[in-house]
């Protein structure tokens, strides 16, 4: 099964805009399509934007990182890179090398710019839906 990390955007897009590609994407790993990975780190970030951006309250965030954590697995990478100038980015780049992932999914212009990294594969929302089997 295709391992996934999804950035801190993935999340905000799925929660934020009811219909959208992230949260299709989102639904595959509910489903059970694919593992999904992730870290306190992209929690964190997860929740400070929800708040500060989009001005959620402190109970909705919970139970989004709750669900969150239901359909992913939460890793704790013991691994620090430093390769990008946004801090945030490098914490993706961990989780994924942590989880020993085959993508990660953004929509940072940073990130995409990469390609790949360390033989994973890094797409936007639209081409990891096109890559997908469809149902």
């Amino acid at each position: 099964m295709l391992k996934v990390v999804f950035d801190t955007n993935v999340y905000i897009s799925a929660f934020t805009s009811h219909g959208s590609k992230a949260e299709q994407a989102y639904l595959l790993a509910v489903r059970g399509k694919i593992e999904l990975y992730t870290s306190a780190a992209i929690l964190t970030e997860t929740a400070k934007k929800l708040r500060e951006k989009f001005l959620w309250d402190d109970d909705n965030i919970t139970a989004l990182l709750k669900h969150i954590g239901r359909a992913a697995t939460v890793l704790k990478p013991d691994i620090r890179i430093n390769i990008l100038n946004d801090a945030p980015d490098n914490r993706i780049l961990e989780c994924a090398r942590q989880a020993n992932a085959d993508l990660i999914v953004t929509g940072d212009k940073h990130l995409l710019d990469l390609k790949s990294y360390e033989n994973i594969g890094i797409t936007n929302i639209a081409g990891f839906l096109y890559s997908m089997p469809q149902e």
